[in-house]
């Protein structure tokens, strides 16, 4: 599954008050094939700290790890990838929208906006499921499916 750079999202003015750990099954249908899996993140607003998994069965497909103040690393072992970045802005994030920041990434996941993103079902905590529909760095249609399994904020 190759990366890609859609358009950008801004970062919320505010931040949340602790950390947040959530896990999303994925299913992912492209030019590359078809999967599922398993998405889990840590974000910590305040820091910009993120830790973020992407699995599929029997395989860690990317990591991506980093804080504001020490910056970022990609890694996508399949397609030979380790990168680092000062910003989360200068990475591109499979499956999702291009985030600015962790505070636009949680923004993205409590509310649902993003370009080619779309709530299918919703709860008091935010999108339960979500879609996103876009474009590899090829040009080619891709869909991510994204079912919220676990949320929980520290306050």
């Amino acid at each position: 599954m190759p990366l890609q750079a859609p358009p950008a999202i801004a970062a919320p003015a505010q931040a949340a008050a602790g950390p947040v750990r959530a896990q999303y099954g994925w299913g992912y249908t492209g030019p590359d094939g078809e999967g599922v899996g398993t998405l889990s993140l840590l974000l910590e607003a305040a820091t910009g700290r993120l830790v973020l998994e992407l699995h599929a069965p029997g395989e860690r497909l990317m990591l991506l790890e980093g804080d504001r103040a020490s910056g970022y690393r990609l890694q996508v072992p399949r397609q030979k990838v380790d990168q680092r970045a000062a910003s989360l802005a200068q990475l591109p994030l499979p499956f999702l929208p291009q985030v600015q920041s962790v505070e636009g990434l949680l923004r993205l996941l409590r509310t649902g906006e993003g370009a080619g993103l779309s709530v299918q079902k919703k709860d008091a905590k935010g999108p339960l499921k979500l879609h996103w529909r876009g474009k590899d760095a090829r040009g080619k249609e891709e869909q991510v499916w994204l079912d919220r399994k676990r949320w929980e904020e520290a306050k």
